[in-house]
């Protein structure tokens, strides 16, 4: 797995990095993060469940986006891909510049790569046009790409020139245990990163007639980023210092204590691929009211959310109807919760991304001639910019292997999940045993498995 985006930082690609990883290892595969630095968190990391992270030195641009080097990190990836033997590559995020290389490095290699495609992007600006013509470059010379709606595919299949048969569509999930629900709370919950794309601007407009017209009616806000600034003055403005509370970042582990604290979620983002957050606020119990934006349709059926246009107007009407529909007959938060379970889990999108894999796997290994031919399309002369580019880098590789052989770089060892597990079950069974508790060890043992 490579990204730019991974804890400590939160968000979804995160999480859904992570869980996925998590399910993986379960499943007997062997996986390793690589991720830029985070601070003074460099080097080698090991989370629950033995998934290495290699925290490699890096430059950042913005937004916790490394600099892009082309070659600089292919020296470091090449001796981690050796070292931990590496079959597949998945990159994730179109805007991590780590992705895109790391999928270059990998196919330069001989390895199988995919990609998953977390976000929504237009055509019109600059902004969308340079990740467009970056991406149609990496996609020309990748096995399989992963969208996490249909919405998303059509998408990413139009910016890249993209066969749709070569492109999958496997969900984000949930971790359902993570987000029981609490009926005692009386409030609307925002959980979003505070930046234009999440629609704050929005909010800003839309808070205030809120409050106005309903004088019981309390907003939380969890999240931090550039607009925030936007939201404070707001609130200064129409004096609603105890009506709005500005929670900051919070912590994925913390959010369930957020969420538990309303019984409406409002998204009001103008731009998603799927929305991990309006899942999790299902999952608590909460009625969601979305902008109907994106993949975020999909994302969950009809009588769970209430939705609206991008506009002020149309949105305080959606969360009127929502304040109508939890004052005279709120929907059963445990039933909510059931019914998401059922739907997402980490499990079942593990098997089909390891069904992915296993397609992949099966494709014959490209000579240099026929990846250049694929690269020669992406244009009249970014096509001979990108051959120059990936001749180059396949030198370079014929060059490390000539400087550092493969045969000189140590073997890392696998770490053997099934042993931990059993290992979990000895300590606690002992810990059991030695206070007079045997009974409980079943009941133990499922925590131990929790925590992984």
């Amino acid at each position: 797995m490579v990204s730019d985006f991974f804890y400590p930082n939160m968000g979804g690609v995160e999480g859904h990095i992570y869980h996925l990883s998590q399910r993986l290892v379960r499943r007997g595969h062997k996986v390793v993060i690589v991720t830029h630095n985070y601070g003074d968190r460099v080097g080698v990391r090991y989370l629950s469940a033995g998934v290495k992270v290699y925290h490699v030195p890096h430059w950042l641009v913005t937004d916790q986006v490394s600099l892009p080097t082309i070659y600089c990190f292919f020296p470091l990836f090449r001796y981690i891909i050796v070292r931990e033997r590496i079959d597949v590559v998945h990159g994730h995020a179109a805007f991590s510049s780590m992705c895109h290389e790391a999928i270059l490095h990998a196919r330069t290699m001989g390895l199988r790569a995919c990609f998953t495609d977390h976000s929504l992007f237009g055509f019109e600006d600059t902004s969308s046009i340079l990740t467009n013509k970056l991406l149609k470059f990496t996609m020309s010379d990748i096995d399989h790409i992963i969208c996490v709606s249909h919405t998303s595919k059509e998408n990413t299949v139009l910016r890249a020139s993209l066969d749709p048969a070569c492109v999958s569509v496997i969900p984000n999930a949930v971790v359902a245990a993570d987000f029981k629900p609490d009926p005692s709370a009386l409030t609307i919950v925002i959980t979003s990163r505070l930046v234009y794309r999440k629609g704050i601007d929005l909010l800003v407009s839309v808070i205030p007639r809120i409050c106005e017209k309903y004088g019981k009616v309390n907003f939380i806000i969890a999240g931090d980023g550039p607009k925030r600034i936007e939201l404070e003055q707001m609130r200064e403005r129409n004096v609603l210092q105890e009506r709005v509370q500005l929670l900051g970042a919070v912590i994925h582990s913390k959010i369930r204590d957020v969420l538990v604290r309303g019984h409406i979620f409002l998204n009001t983002s103008l731009t998603e691929a799927f929305c991990i957050a309006i899942v999790e606020a299902a999952c608590c119990g909460l009625m969601v009211v979305s902008t109907r934006v994106g993949g975020v349709p999909e994302v969950l059926p009809s009588h769970m959310m209430i939705f609206a246009q991008p506009d002020e107007d149309d949105l305080m009407e959606s969360i009127e109807s929502a304040i109508k529909i939890i004052e005279t007959s709120p929907p059963d938060p445990y039933s909510l919760h059931e019914e998401v379970n059922r739907m997402y889990n980490w499990s079942d999108v593990a098997e089909r991304t390891e069904r992915v894999y296993e397609v992949i796997m099966r494709e014959p290994r490209l000579p240099l001639i026929d990846r250049l031919r694929r690269f020669y399309g992406c244009g009249l002369y970014a096509g001979k910019l990108a051959c120059m580019i990936v001749a180059v880098h396949h030198l370079l590789w014929v060059f490390l292997e000539w400087l550092v052989p493969r045969s000189g770089i140590d073997v890392a060892p696998t770490f053997e999940h099934a042993k931990f597990l059993e290992m979990c079950k000895g300590v606690a069974a002992r810990e059991l045993v030695e206070t007079g508790e045997e009974e409980e060890l079943d009941e133990s043992f499922r925590d131990v498995r929790s925590i992984d």
